[in-house]
């Protein structure tokens, strides 16, 4: 596949070795800062981005920037009409505009918090343990996650899916709260707390805590070559699906449908 990469910082060099060691070929970088992208565009210049990618001859694109810029960058790459995988984080409270958008332009999107198959896995994993716990009272919940100190959003958009995995198995939980707690939490409240240190890629843990015990599950990303490679295997997946006709166009996926 010719693929555009928009966003051409460390995780778009990550993608471009992971793309061209998966077989495809990286035909245009578009970045606005990057040095040594192909392409450069000014900061929120939407068409420049759509018309770089449309000159390019790609087949594909992969949108890794930043979440002041995701949604131009998604407004003005949709009606081209490619596959598009969106690897920013930051922008989940947009998820039912580019629904709409996707919808009305016949574009076709993948997004998610995290594309790594070992967080997806994850998902899978806390949505049944939570499940099980949610039998016993006494048990209470919560979420941390850590990243490094150039991330620019928090909690991570991974922290936020895993809460809502949880909301959506667990009786009890109720509501997402990511601020600082200045009076006791209510027992229907779900604390998603961040730390932002040093070059960590990426932690996120579970807590499941009962008068007598605790239970962690724990995902430590090593790298974010994972991420990179997860991107990849997405829009081969578009690919893919659109051909076998399992997935259509006007729609926007999400990285956990994948699985």
């Amino acid at each position: 596949m010719k693929i555009a990469l928009v966003g051409y910082g460390k995780m778009g060099h990550m993608l471009r070795a992971a793309a061209e060691a998966c077989g495809h070929e990286v035909v245009v970088t578009v970045d606005v800062f990057a040095p040594d992208a192909d392409v450069k565009v000014p900061v929120g210049d939407g068409k420049a981005v759509a018309d770089a990618v449309k000159a390019s001859g790609a087949e594909g694109v992969i949108e890794f920037t930043h979440p002041t810029a995701v949604m131009e960058n998604i407004k003005a790459l949709l009606p081209l009409g490619l596959p598009i995988v969106v690897g920013t984080t930051g922008w989940n409270d947009k998820y039912a505009e580019v629904e709409a958008l996707a919808k009305e332009t016949n574009g076709l999107i993948l997004g998610g918090g995290n594309f790594s198959v070992g967080v997806n896995l994850l998902y899978k994993i806390i949505a049944e343990a939570q499940k099980l716990i949610s039998e016993y009272p006494e048990y209470d919940t919560a979420v941390w996650e850590m990243h490094h100190t150039q991330k620019a959003d928090s909690p991570s958009g991974t922290a936020l899916e895993i809460a809502k995995v949880i909301l959506d198995n667990c009786t009890s939980k109720t509501e997402i709260v990511t601020d600082e707690f200045k009076q006791k939490p209510e027992k229907h409240q779900l604390h998603v707390s961040s730390t932002r240190c040093g070059n960590v890629p990426g932690t996120h843990s579970v807590f499941f805590d009962g008068p007598a015990d605790t239970i962690e599950i724990r995902h430590t990303a090593r790298s974010r070559e994972g991420f990179a490679y997860g991107a990849v295997h997405g829009l081969e997946k578009l690919e893919a699906g659109l051909k076998d006709g399992s997935i259509q166009k006007g729609r926007f996926y999400k990285m956990t449908e994948m699985f």
